[in-house]
């Protein structure tokens, strides 16, 4: 591939080359074509050529994660770099815009652009004697996470590789789901007063959930929490009083709610809401491992002006923000995390991650890897 860092062996695998400088765009355009949507040991692969090419020996642990250090062994300060390698599906193929402005294609931009700045940083990295730097690269983040609910990498700072246009992101909203089931009991449609139906008890619960965060005060960061029913089904017959009606929710929450906390809180309520022969009970959804929750770090932390400040002078805005989905990033808090790195979300056109007209802009790119080598420089490098 013009251009590349990357050779393909008899097989057609994709192989680095060890390189005296690092090129992000070159690991870029090798690892963009590289499907990770079904299967990621093609990519991790590739990952761990070009550690190794790179003279960084790597580990994978039993979950699949990617792991990389370099300083002491118990330091006085130890940032950690994550991202993952993973991507949604379909897999979308790679291309180089006619102006070589943009890299367009799966993962180019969620995340192995960030990926692929977060290499250049920690390759540059020179901790100070009594720091240390991790690298750990997930393999599951657009599923269940499982990659880094098994992390226990107990690093100070951290900073999450996604598209964030390179602004500075501090807190993000957690996502919850459950279905809440009411009960009732099922009699003839003719002879409804025999009955409790359930679907006639949506009326009250739909109203208790419009209201459930009156009240609150709403996040300094993120704003008010959000509760969504996006699923409802109920009865089997049409000519039988329905003893059974389940609503699934989605909620969008904020520090400090827990997963369990709200649950617990939503079936109270409902419970409040409805007659006492209505059965209420809400469930989360089962997964396993633990819902992405809110997290926010303060804006004021000094990894957070550090890599701001470190942003503006690589040409980014250095603005301070929220990030507008749920990320790995709550897994690592409360220690101070901010998620960052090259691309966007979505553009002014419509959505850009996970859709098909996926890019990154090259000088993101490279503003990034800019950006995360100057302020790991500051936060942990030797003077």
């Amino acid at each position: 591939m013009a251009g590349s860092d990357s050779d393909a062996d008899a097989d057609g695998a994709t192989t680095a080359r060890t390189t005296a400088d690092f090129d992000p765009i070159a690991f870029l355009e090798a690892a963009v074509p590289l499907a990770s949507n079904e299967r990621v040991e093609e990519m991790r692969g590739f990952l761990l050529e070009t550690l190794e090419a790179n003279g960084v020996e790597a580990t994978v642990d039993d979950a699949g994660n990617t792991l990389a250090s370099k300083g002491a062994d118990d330091p006085e300060t130890h940032l950690a770099f994550n991202t993952h390698i993973d991507t949604v599906s379909p897999h979308v193929p790679f291309e180089r815009s006619d102006d070589g402005d943009r890299i367009l294609g799966r993962g180019s931009c969620d995340a192995k652009g960030p990926l692929a700045a977060l290499l250049a940083a920690f390759f540059a990295a020179d901790p100070a004697e009594d720091a240390r730097v991790t690298l750990a690269v997930t393999p599951d983040e657009e599923v269940l996470s499982t990659g880094a609910a098994a992390l226990d990498l107990d690093a100070d700072l951290y900073v999450v590789g996604e598209p964030t246009g390179l602004d500075v992101c501090t807190a993000a909203k957690g996502r919850f789901q459950g279905t809440l089931t009411l009960s009732g009991v099922a009699s003839h449609a003719a002879e409804p007063d025999a009955g409790v139906n359930a679907v006639f008890t949506l009326e009250p619960v739909l109203a208790a959930i419009r209201a459930f965060d009156d009240g609150r005060d709403e996040h300094p960061q993120l704003g008010a929490a959000t509760l969504t029913p996006t699923v409802v089904e109920g009865g089997d017959s049409t000519n039988q009083v329905p003893a059974a009606c389940r609503l699934v929710l989605d909620r969008r929450s904020v520090p400090p709610e827990t997963a369990e906390g709200f649950r617990s809180s939503l079936e109270s309520t409902v419970r409040a809401a409805v007659p006492d022969e209505v059965g209420v009970e809400f469930a989360l959804t089962e997964r396993q491992t633990p819902f992405l929750e809110a997290f926010a770090t303060d804006e004021d932390h000094d990894l957070v002006s550090t890599l701001a400040a470190a942003s503006r002078r690589a040409g980014g805005s250095g603005a301070v923000r929220p990030f507008a989905a749920a990320t790995e990033a709550s897994y690592f808090s409360p220690a101070p995390v901010v998620v960052f790195g090259p691309g966007v979300l979505a553009d002014d056109e419509g959505a850009v991650a996970h859709a098909d007209r996926e890019y990154v802009r090259v000088a993101d790119v490279r503003r990034a890897a800019e950006a995360l080598t100057d302020a790991a420089s500051e936060l942990v490098g030797a003077e």
